[in-house]
């Protein structure tokens, strides 16, 4: 086949990039080489799987590309910082990892000479936005296929399709749309199409299975999780061994509604654990050791950071100027959090740093104060207050 039949589609073992590897063969005649993008979702024993899948399916090749590491040094790291989560609830789990994703697949499809590359996100959803955003941007020159969105297919016409080319689908495993990956899971059926719907016990990756209670200490240098219950590790191992202890206590699920960025209002259900408590006792370790106006502005520029994230926007420059002052602000950001988990419910319960700014040296709140007298007091509050006094004594008076 000369080179421009030759298309990389971004696989992830699921039913639409299932369909997507037979239509563009069957209806196509497109060469089709799969790729996944490992973003801290499957086991070593998952991808082989997946592997074998793709090929059964009638990909001419098949790659897994590692890039856990990088999506936690180029992406989860900067949401830690900025304590980013979505609307103040969703941390960001899939909408983040897209982005590296698309990276990791515009660069593999140069590297082999592709004249298209094929994602399997709906018409309906921000996914196919990320994408297409990554691929237009880095590789202009390479056309964009995206067979569910162009056909407007449900996921019984996708399965319907599959049986028809002698490729059987089972229909309850692909009742819920799951993405897993190292900053959490999305859980997506038909409960998240409505207002009310709740998502059963069983829609989740993991079962609430833990009773009592348990603690575990998180260290962080610089505001990087870098150890758990004493022992030092990696951030990434740190982030999944939390998720281990966790999530069987139905920690970190919730349901979050938000804006979409093509404009609709979208309900996913998620399983994030680890993020969520990473997030809440690295937010706890900043209130002890950064100023109010260090924390103002961190919370104005994390949110900021966090959204742009959402919106596709990383590749904008400005994001690089930002994480350029969030990692700045971790300078001191270092020490331990103490957190207690039990059944769906978790309590960040105190820290320890060498650089806790309320010092009992200083004073103690309602209780004593060692840095200025209460006729300092009295002085600071008549400054304080000149503003209002004068502006109510000038407006009094035009009543």
């Amino acid at each position: 086949m000369n080179k421009n039949s030759k298309a990389v589609l971004a696989f992830s073992g699921g039913l639409d990039t299932s369909f997507c590897v037979q239509y563009l063969k069957n209806e196509k005649q497109l060469d089709v080489h799969t790729a996944l993008v490992n973003t801290g979702g499957f086991s070593a024993n998952e991808l082989e799987i997946i592997e074998k899948k793709a090929l059964s399916l009638g990909a001419s090749t098949h790659v897994n590309i590692d890039r856990v590491k990088e999506f936690y040094e180029k992406g989860i790291r900067y949401m830690i910082f900025g304590n980013s989560l979505r609307q103040n609830t969703y941390p960001l789990s899939v909408s983040s990892e897209r982005i590296f994703q698309a990276l990791a697949i515009v660069e593999y499809a140069k590297k082999i000479g592709a004249s298209y590359i094929v994602h399997g996100s709906t018409g309906a959803g921000n996914d196919q936005v990320r994408f297409d955003l990554v691929f237009q941007v880095i590789a202009p020159e390479i056309e964009i296929i995206a067979p569910i969105r162009e056909l407007r297919l449900s996921r019984q016409e996708e399965i319907d399709y599959l049986a028809k080319h002698g490729y059987e689908y089972n229909w309850e495993k692909a009742k819920y749309s799951i993405n897993q990956g190292l900053w959490g899971t999305s859980v997506g059926g038909a409960e998240t199409l409505i207002s009310d719907g709740v998502l059963p016990e069983t829609a989740y990756p993991v079962q609430a299975t833990k009773q009592g209670r348990e603690k575990i200490s998180i260290e962080f240098e610089k505001g990087e999780p870098v150890g758990l219950n004493g022992e030092k590790m990696s951030p990434e191992t740190v982030i999944r061994k939390i998720e281990d202890i966790a999530a069987p206590y139905g920690v970190g699920r919730d349901i979050h509604i938000g804006d979409t960025i093509i404009g609709i209002k979208g309900r996913v259900g998620f399983e994030a654990a680890a993020a969520l408590i990473v997030i809440s006792a690295h937010r706890l370790l900043e209130k002890h050791v950064l100023t109010k106006w260090q924390q103002y502005w961190k919370d104005q520029l994390g949110n900021w950071y966090g959204m742009m994230m959402h919106e596709a926007q990383y590749l904008e420059p400005l994001m690089r100027d930002v994480e350029a002052f969030l990692e700045s602000s971790q300078k001191f950001v270092t020490g331990s959090v103490d957190v207690s988990l039990q059944p769906y419910h978790f309590n960040v319960t105190g820290c320890r740093t060498e650089h806790d700014l309320m010092s009992s040296k200083f004073g103690e709140y309602g209780e004593i104060n060692r840095a200025f007298t209460g006729d300092d007091v009295k002085g600071f509050t008549k400054i304080l207050s000149n503003q209002m006094k004068i502006y109510y004594a000038v407006n009094s008076l035009q009543k």
